[in-house]
């Protein structure tokens, strides 16, 4: 117990160091489509009050589909450095400013996520609220510190994204006896999940898909659902609407889509070749791979194959290392073949749930779980193939779904929970790896400009 004990602080120590590190290191504006978001955040106002500009939304802005949660904090910061900072000094004192005051808030988003994950652990398993297990599969993935470290909306949707977890264990343990005041914070974090990035909109089928499964209180849990979303409508329904009042359609977005054919992409980008996962474990930073699935996803949750952090491809003279970087991403991609096994494997044990007749409330929670991983990779698929871009696939990037990846280390850390309690030897020799695994790739979610 000492010694997890130790290892938990130590863990969480080491996120903490990685948090401090980056922002004072990293710089947002180097992110995807950083300037987009900037602009975003420096014609909030403009964009939101009538009146106060003449411009439509993507005359300001090439992301003014986004929704303006993840928006709000730094555009008011940037409005009130406006108010303060000579104006001789601005804009860009103040972008500095906001940039840097964004990445400290989102930082303690992310420790935040980290605790409710903890809460939530606790609640299921009734035991203490430090579960190494929680924080492991959580810390390992890299992808998070380049997502808490950019300004976009994704960091959002974790967030509500582990409120929600949190209040389904809640209703699930009590029965679904639920209360007014129960529908009332499930749809607030509905409204808000809308509200943070359209990503978002991947999770709510499998809210409601839970209902098929259910072996008793099916009505009151459709009930109780369809009320929440009636909140949530309330909540963020407005953004949607001024979307289709201002361009004609709730979904617009800055490209054309195409109809939905599989043929949109090419056959490689659903089946790479040989070569192409030969070289993810060789050199696995861009362009190696032309726009093929799997490899860039891969290489992009536990590496930066776009060079977007660890390393930047787009001016090798503002980098370190730049030409040792793809050999040590490279064997990250290696290291990290055992969190993945990990993650599909309790992905993949969890697919049993939909034959018990009779299931317990963790049960529930983890078929929510596994319904998010399946909606949102059916739904992340049809957006790349409805928006191809069949020259470099930029639109295959780990930070869109990163909640793909906190379903799967939600299951994972229920399968250690579990398989701690059946063989405390594989556990250790899973958690021994794990931790070799972090030690290995912890250069990797350091800022490298």
């Amino acid at each position: 117990m000492k010694l997890e004990k130790l290892l938990t602080t130590i863990l969480f120590l080491s996120v903490g160091f990685i948090l401090i590190f980056n922002i004072f290191t990293y710089d947002p504006i180097q992110g995807y489509d950083a300037e987009a978001h900037h602009e975003y955040v420096n014609n909030f106002f403009s964009i939101f009050i009538p009146g106060k500009s003449q411009l439509l939304p993507h005359e300001l802005t090439r992301e003014f589909f986004s929704p303006p949660l993840p928006y709000l904090f730094p555009a008011v910061i940037a409005s009130i450095c406006r108010d303060l900072v000579p104006i001789e000094s601005l804009p860009d004192s103040c972008n500095e400013i906001f940039s840097y005051s964004t990445q400290v808030f989102q930082s303690i988003i992310f420790i935040f996520v980290i605790f409710i994950y903890l809460l939530s652990f606790q609640k299921l398993s009734k035991g203490k609220l430090f579960n190494f297990n929680v924080l492991i599969t959580i810390s390992i993935l890299t992808v998070n510190y380049k997502a808490f470290s950019m300004i976009r909306g994704e960091p959002y949707i974790i967030l509500f994204l582990s409120l929600l977890i949190y209040r389904l264990i809640i209703l699930f343990q009590n029965s679904f006896n639920y209360e007014k005041k129960d529908i009332l914070y499930f749809g607030v974090i509905i409204g808000c999940l809308a509200l943070s990035r359209q990503w978002a909109f991947l999770i709510f089928p499998a809210i409601f898909f839970i209902v098929f499964f259910m072996n008793e209180k099916k009505i009151e849990y459709f009930k109780f659902i369809t009320y929440s979303f009636v909140v949530g409508f309330l909540i963020s329904s407005w953004f949607y609407f001024y979307l289709f009042l201002t361009y004609g359609s709730f979904t617009t977005f800055n490209a054309n889509p195409k109809s939905f054919s599989f043929s949109n992409q090419d056959l490689s980008f659903y089946f790479s070749s040989f070569e192409s996962f030969r070289t993810m474990f060789i050199k696995p930073i861009r362009p190696n791979f032309k726009n093929e699935l799997i490899p860039i996803l891969y290489s992009d949750v536990w590496g930066d194959y776009w060079g977007y952090f660890s390393f930047t491809s787009r001016s090798l003279d503002t980098g370190r290392n730049q030409m040792l970087i793809g050999d040590y991403l490279a064997r990250v991609n290696i290291a990290s073949l055992v969190p993945t096994f990990l993650f599909l494997l309790s992905t993949f044990k969890c697919f049993k749930i939909f034959k018990n007749k009779t299931k317990k409330d963790i049960e529930y929670i983890k078929l929510f779980n596994l319904l998010g991983i399946i909606t949102t990779f059916i739904g992340f698929l049809w957006f790349l193939i409805k928006f191809p871009d069949p020259g470099a696939g930029d639109t295959i990037k780990a930070v869109y779904v990163i909640q793909l990846f906190y379903f799967m280390a939600f299951l994972s850390t229920d399968y250690l929970n579990n398989l701690r309690k059946k063989s405390v030897t594989k556990y250790r020799y899973i958690i021994v790896s794990l931790i070799f695994v972090f030690i290995h790739n912890f250069s990797a979610m350091l800022n490298h400009f």
